[in-house]
């Protein structure tokens, strides 16, 4: 008996082994996904603005349209961090590049102004991102997911210059029909990856071994997803996110117009700006955050994008040129970057391991919700104040933020100090 227990005993440790040797390679490919995701969404990004102004549409509708994708994902970010959790990682991944797919080929059909509402519908079910977060977040030990995190930022760099480049350039030779045929195959590529290479499941640190009935029950169960809330300091961290991501998720998601509109862009210079953003991405994704996460405190680093997040809100509140808008570039991809790395890292250390899908969908929901009302709250006060309105609006919020956290950093300290 205490033989088979032994030999028990060598057989797990050396899984663990293969386990850890493998990790890595694992956490390589889904950066690969990731990085091919974002390319194939800033590659859509060169086609709708343009599309729906062919088809009709005003600032306004654009608005509305950017509104039901927040709206989608919005619903379909828990259920599908749930979803996750429960079925494991590559059913996850492949129902999210599968409904990518499906996004294109509509996309690629659009010719009605109905069209481009239908072929948003597979949003609700394409969260490659928040599935490669929970990947990422199983794999990697808790004091090393800031960087792990900062590293699939790093993927959203490489996909935003990479996508918007070919996305401007495919849309000014060949059309939005082709770019977004290009987006498909893309998707579909990404899909084979994720069949070949991703575990069935991914939760190393606690038990996923669940029922059929567990299931079917739970992942539509309002009251599994909402008490992720009740553990400390996620309700708190969790209104920071909303407060300081609201103002700049608003200029985010009016940028394609503020691009058109306000600087006068074409496909291709917008596509060159945008891949502007990716590189400065990239470096402060791969050269700035992990450095800083080693050496800093998540408390204080949150601190310090806030910060910069109010400056980078007065800087936009007074450019007027394109050359403007590139100086402020810098320290707004800084506090974004920052910011999202930081939050979720301290979110998904305050739940179960088992739960890190369903917090970070949750997460997730946070950039949809902007996505729902930004649009529209953007809209308005682009058309009503112009420009400045939004920047305004970005720095008064979060000066309040950072007044807030900033007052919690200093109880803290003393009472360490005490």
């Amino acid at each position: 008996m205490n033989r088979k227990v032994q030999l028990s005993d060598e057989t797990s440790s050396q899984n663990n082994t293969v386990d850890k040797r493998n990790r890595g390679k694992i956490i390589q490919v889904v950066y690969i996904i990731a990085a091919l995701d974002i390319t194939w969404m800033f590659l859509q990004f060169s086609i709708t603005p343009y599309l729906a102004k062919k088809l009709g549409f005003d600032t306004l509708w654009f608005g509305y349209l950017q509104t039901m994708v927040g709206f989608c994902q919005l619903f379909g970010g828990p259920l599908f961090g749930r979803f996750g959790d429960l079925f494991g990682a590559r059913t996850a991944l492949s129902v999210a590049c599968s409904s990518s797919v499906v996004f294109f080929l509509l996309l690629a059909a659009a010719n009605h102004p109905a069209m481009l509402f239908i072929h948003k519908l597979p949003t609700l079910l394409m969260h490659i991102i928040p599935t490669s977060q929970m990947v990422v977040t199983d794999l990697s030990e808790p004091e090393k997911r800031a960087d792990a995190l900062s590293k699939l930022g790093l993927c959203f760099g490489v996909g935003m210059i990479a996508g918007s480049t070919l996305g401007g350039h495919l849309n000014t030779r060949y059309g939005e029909k082709i770019t977004a045929c290009v987006g498909a195959a893309g998707s579909f590529f990404s899909l084979l990856l994720v069949l070949k290479f991703i575990p069935k499941n991914t939760k190393v640190h606690a038990s996923t071994q669940r029922n059929g009935s567990d299931k079917k029950t739970s992942i539509f169960s309002v009251d599994q997803i909402t008490r992720l809330m009740k553990f400390p300091g996620v309700a708190r961290t969790f209104i920071v996110k909303i407060a300081v991501s609201l103002p700049s998720g608003i200029f985010q998601v009016m940028f394609s117009i503020i691009a058109l509109e306000f600087f006068k862009l074409q496909p291709e210079e917008n596509g060159y700006l945008m891949a502007f953003f990716g590189i400065v991405q990239m470096v402060i994704q791969g050269g700035v955050i992990g450095r800083m996460t080693a050496r800093f405190s998540e408390s204080s680093l949150l601190l310090l994008s806030v910060g910069v997040s109010a400056l980078v809100g007065l800087g936009q509140a007074n450019m007027q040129t394109v050359f403007h808008l590139c100086l402020t570039i810098i320290p707004m991809m800084f506090s974004l970057s920052m910011f999202n790395v930081i939050t979720d890292s301290m979110l998904t250390k305050s739940v179960p391991s088992s739960d890190t899908g369903t917090m970070l969908g949750l997460c997730s929901s946070v950039q949809s919700l902007l996505r729902t009302v930004g649009p529209t709250i953007g809209g308005f006060l682009y058309v009503n104040f112009g420009l400045p309105s939004i920047g305004t609006v970005q720095f008064v919020m979060n000066v309040a933020v950072f007044t807030y956290l900033l007052r919690r950093h200093l109880k803290n300290t003393d009472e360490q100090k005490e």
